[in-house]
This record gives C-alpha cells, structure tokens and sequence, in this order.
C-alpha cells in the first residue's frame, strides 16, 4: 500500500485568541495520530509560527511557515514548492487563505483537495467570493464542523451540496477523559483562584459576539444574588474582552467573574469546575463543548443550533433559550442546589463525549484520502461520488 503524502494549510497556528480555533485544535491533535504506514502528514501555516507548533513538532510532524497574509499572490508559489518538493499526494485545507491557494496549487498539480470549515466566517469578502466561484470546480470534498458550515460552504463558496459533508469536531480522549485524582482537581482549583468554599462556574470559549458571554456576565449578577459562593470563570481570550470585563465591573462582579484568559490545557480548567456553561448563539458546534462532554462536566447551554447538533436536553446536558439571561441564571441555581442532577448529567456528558474520540476522525480521514487519492485523476474529481460516503458521520457522535 502506497504511503500517502498529505499537506494539511491553514493560515496561522495561533490557537486560542484566533477565529478559527477549531481548526488549529484539529490539526494540532489529529496530525500525530495518523498511522505512520498510511499516511505521512505535514504542516504549512501562512503565517508565522505560533504557539502549537511546539506539539506537532515533537510528535515528528514538520511544520513549515511561509509568513505571508491570506491574500499575498507570493503565497501561491512557495506552496508549490513545498508541494513539489515534498512529493504530495493530497491537500487538506483549513482556513480562507489556505482555501484559496491550497486549491489553486491542487489544480495545478492535478491533485486533490480537502476543503475544511471548522466554523462559519463572519463575513466573507468580495475578493473571497470570488476565488471561491472560480475554484470550487477543484474541491474534490468539503468537510464542515457543523450542519450551519456546511450551509455556509454549499451557499456562499458554491461547492455543490453533494461534496459537502459534515463531520463533527474530535477530541483526545485520554487527555479530557483521564480520570483525576481529589489532589489533581484541588490544584487545578488553586491554579485558577478558586476557593475551597467557592462554587466554579466556568466556560472555555473565544470572547467575541457568537460566544454570547455577555449573557453569562449577565446572568452571574442574578446568580450571585441568588447564591454569593457562586464564582464565575471565563477562560479564553478574544476581541470583546475589554466590553465584558467593563460589564463585570459595572455589575459589580469584579471578585467573582474572573476573566482567565488563554491556558495551555484545556482539560486541567474543565476538571476545576463544578459547572460548565456556553451561551453560545451562532450555528457552530463549539469545539469547547465537545471537549466537556468528553471530561464528563455537568453542562448548561444554549439552544443553538450547533450546540442542539450534538446534546439532548435533559440527557447529557441542560438547555436554555439563546440571549436569556434570567433563564440562564434560573438554570444555573437550580443545578447549583441539586448534586443528584448534575452527577447524572455528568455521566450521561461523558457517555455522549466518548464518541467524539480525535482517532476515530483520524480513521475516517485515512480512508478519504485514500479514496481520493485512487479515484480523483483518473475520475477528472467525480469519483469520490460515486463510492459510499457514509464512512464519514458513523463513527463519531451528532445527528448529521
């Protein structure tokens, strides 16, 4: 069997500040877990180097940056050079930037691309739209995180419905689902400044508009009314952070909503709180949200329709109406006063976790490429739709 050559590009790997955190996650779990006799995976980010480059590069993986923008024309021609040199088989895409040009080297090369939406983009450009029209007859598959980017990919980057697919996001599972000990979870506790008599309320999440935390802010001045050993943590970073941090402020919170900012392991927050919540109010299944159902955390969230993709009301989580902070605050009392609830969300949130294993994507990634990379040429890209595809949603969790 031919070991397969595959380039994965994304524009950066900055990881939890940037947009598209899905993606560099993905990326930064799934690239070492290929089985070294099928696949042999490489990295190039358009931008300089950022803060996950240290993993993959010590789990082998080669990690090239080109420092240019997504829309730099030069960025094209240093593809191809890697591509040539490299001897690549297949290009797995992630990003607007990669898109772009990782598409235009594909069809160069005659070689097949993996067009990736881990999120929907707030906004696509003029210029977007339109190399999107001119290279979407060159996107062999479209993968998306969500029902919501998958919309996105088929309506605004006119990639035909039938080469869309959505594959829900992966997580390590021996990282968020390792058990801990009552010594581990108290210094995880200490880390992030919560008390032995506080009640941790938390959320791992980007701070911008979809993420909805200002109704979380919100909401934690009714709950601390309610219950003053409540204490709120917000982990994560992004463009709204001084908003929300003046909202806590005018609402008095500056004690108990402590904003954490970015940390270098997601699974360490999840095992200090006793809550976890996300107002989200986009279409995006949140990769965070993933990562507590896997960590098996008591879960309060929205209803949208990302979230609404991949838990049930009442069976491994607890939902709320978007932009309602009453309610939000309602909910979070009530799971406040009743361990029992929570203790069987728990376990039903980690049941729901165990599907979403990063190798069980790996594995459904190893068998596209393959299929792609024995029918893409000789088809002219029409094979891949003519072989069963439904390899793709049965091995991890979601309704899609």
């Amino acid at each position: 069997m031919h070991r397969l050559n595959v380039l994965h590009v994304c524009d950066h790997l900055r990881g939890d500040e940037s947009p598209i955190r899905a993606a560099t996650r993905f990326i930064a779990w799934m690239t070492p877990s290929f089985h070294p006799e099928r696949v042999n995976v490489s990295v190039v980010s358009l931008a300089k180097k950022g803060p996950l480059d240290a993993a993959m590069e010590s789990s082998g993986i080669e990690v090239t940056h080109l420092h240019k923008s997504p829309v730099d024309p030069a960025t094209l021609t240093a593809l191809l050079k890697i591509v040539d040199r490299r001897q690549i088989d297949l290009l797995h895409l992630h990003g607007q930037g990669a898109a772009t040009f990782g598409r235009a080297a594909a069809a160069l090369r005659r070689l097949p691309a993996i067009l990736h939406e881990h999120a929907t983009p707030a906004t696509s450009s003029w210029f977007q739209r339109l190399a999107d029209r001119a290279l979407a007859p060159f996107t062999d598959m479209a993968l998306a995180g969500s029902r919501g980017a998958a919309s996105f990919v088929s309506d605004v980057r006119f990639v035909p419905p039938a080469r869309v697919k959505v594959v829900y996001p992966g997580v390590p599972l021996d990282e968020f689902g390792a058990s801990r000990t009552a010594g581990d979870i108290e210094e995880a506790r200490r880390e992030l400044g919560i008390g032995r008599d506080d009640f941790a309320i938390g959320t791992l999440t980007r701070l911008d508009e979809a993420a909805g935390t200002a109704h979380l802010v919100e909401a934690a001045r009714l709950v601390i009314d309610a219950r003053p050993q409540a204490k709120f943590l917000l982990v994560g970073d992004g463009p709204l952070r001084p908003a929300l941090e003046s909202q806590a402020r005018r609402l008095g919170l500056a004690e108990c909503c402590v904003f954490v900012g970015s940390v270098a392991d997601d699974a360490r927050a999840l095992a200090a709180f006793d809550l976890s919540v996300y107002p989200s109010l986009g279409e995006d299944t949140p990769l965070t949200i993933v990562e507590a159902l896997a960590a098996g955390t008591p879960i309060i969230a929205t209803d949208a329709d990302g979230v609404l993709e991949i838990v049930t009301d009442g069976h491994d989580a607890r939902i709320v109406p978007r932009r309602d902070a009453k309610a939000l605050a309602d909910r979070i009392v009530a799971m406040m006063d009743d361990p029992g609830e929570r203790a069987r969300l728990a376990a039903h949130a980690r049941a729901t976790g165990s599907r979403y294993d990063i190798r069980n994507v790996t594995g459904q990634m190893e068998e596209l490429y393959e299929r792609l990379h024995a029918t893409s040429r000789t088809t002219h890209r029409r094979g891949i739709l003519e072989t069963d595809l439904s390899f793709l949603t049965g091995r991890t969790g979601g309704r899609g």
